[in-house]
């Protein structure tokens, strides 16, 4: 039996949270092991909608723990917001389902203005795309060592100091800034109005993960974003600011990496990506619009709409290696439904030559040229199957080519929305 960490192995937006949701029915705890409340999951269960930005997902299925690892710089406002969302739903989160790392650096709202004054603030061409919900500050402010953690607002004794150090370092940025500075009092104020609705969901969370381990119970490490927004192996600076590859999921809740057995790598069946960056295959043309509208392509927690372009093996085979993924979930071929011809981009051309990677460098990325391989599309539909012999036979060659491209096979098949339109190849949990 094995624990599973699923990662996104393109610019996230891939599907995870159906297939995160479908999973969970089979794991007794689901983790967030990183970033914030500006990556979002959509799940549609029973027709229901919900739609995650900070929540694991598993907090919609009753009789399963979620966790919020110490990888995750958590927002307490957007928690409590998110907390009241999902009970206008029906869904009640209680601190017996749900526990939040106590070592978890916070998100304040000073972060989200730095964040939105830089992002304002920078030329055209340097913008990196942000939401600018406070990621990165809070990300730089953890590694400064000068961060607020969630352990912190129990401490009524040494928070003062705490603040007055963090307020050292941002005070002057917002000087720079042309913005007023900000008093301790406004910072303890605006924790001590949050604080008894979170201190609850507080935990040694690497204790009680190690004893659901020893137990022998499943679980499931989810990440946001994707690989190719990971700040060491993305199209850097165009990327988040944290680890999204599966790596991260031991150290952002704090198991040995022994723990982890299976990685699934969600792939969607054609490429998208949010905000600024690079993207080779990307198709700004009436096919990118037919992808974007037929795959309503628009940000969960931004509402932005998505760049899109044809399927990428290139940047998906790279993923496969750094995450060790051992098999995929394909998610939105039904996207692909109705077009008689589908390009597939197999290799680079840069400066001449034929490469089979993403090259590191900024500006090579900007020059990457995609070498394409045309296939037959299907006039049937893929929607809603639930076996391979539902697949019109292009499909189901579409599907196989991939495999080869990419050097991972497909464990799950996505059809639709709906978490029961779904093909199991390979149970992760069982591999």
């Amino acid at each position: 039996m094995a624990n599973v960490v699923v990662v996104g192995s393109q610019w996230g937006d891939e599907g995870k949270g159906k297939i995160v949701d479908w999973l969970s029915e089979r794991a007794d705890v689901v983790v967030r092991f990183q970033g914030g409340h500006n990556a979002g999951h959509t799940l549609v269960i029973d027709g229901k909608v919900y739609k995650l930005s900070l929540l694991p997902s598993g907090v919609v299925r009753a009789g399963k723990l979620s966790i919020i690892g110490n990888g995750v710089v958590f927002d307490p406002h957007a928690f409590v917001a998110e907390l009241a969302r999902l009970s206008e739903q029906g869904v009640e989160v209680t601190p017996d389902r749900l526990k939040i790392a106590e070592n978890t650096a916070l998100i304040l709202s000073l972060h989200g203005e730095l964040d939105r004054m830089r992002e304002a603030g920078a030329a055209t061409g340097a913008r990196i795309g942000t939401t600018g919900r406070g990621i990165g500050p809070a990300y730089e402010d953890k590694v400064g060592r000068r961060a607020i953690r969630l352990m912190d607002l129990a401490d009524p004794d040494t928070l003062p100091a705490r603040v007055e150090r963090l307020l050292a370092h941002h005070n002057p940025l917002r000087r720079g800034l042309g913005e007023t500075e900000l008093a301790p009092r406004q910072i303890l104020d605006e924790l001590s109005s949050v604080s008894d609705r979170v201190l609850p969901y507080m935990d040694r969370v690497w204790k009680v993960l190690d004893d659901k381990r020893r137990a022998g119970e499943r679980i499931l490490f989810e990440g946001a974003q994707g690989t190719l927004l990971d700040i060491d192996h993305g199209t850097y600076p165009f990327v988040t600011s944290s680890n999204t590859v599966a790596g991260q999921a031991a150290s952002g809740s704090g198991v040995g990496p022994g723990t982890i057995g299976y990685v699934l790598g969600i792939t969607k069946a054609y490429t998208t990506r949010v905000g600024e960056g690079p993207f080779p295959t990307e198709q700004d043309n009436e096919i990118g619009q037919f992808l974007g509208t037929r795959g309503h392509e628009f940000g969960t927690v931004t509402g932005r709409k998505r760049r899109c372009g044809w399927f990428d093996a290139v940047l998906v085979r790279q993923a496969v290696a750094v995450n060790g993924i051992k098999g995929i979930a394909l998610t939105k071929l039904d996207v692909l439904d109705g077009l008689s011809e589908i390009r597939v981009c197999t290799g680079y051309r840069l400066d001449g030559e034929t490469i089979d990677y993403l090259p590191a460098s900024q500006s090579a990325q900007a020059r990457v040229e995609p070498v394409y391989e045309t296939l037959e599309g299907w006039q049937g539909t893929t929607a809603g199957a639930r076996s391979w012999n539902e697949l019109p036979a292009q499909a189901v060659k579409y599907v196989r080519h991939i495999e080869e491209l990419i050097g991972a096979p497909v464990a799950l098949l996505s059809t639709s929305p709906e978490r029961d339109d779904t093909i199991l190849v390979t149970d992760p949990f069982q591999d």
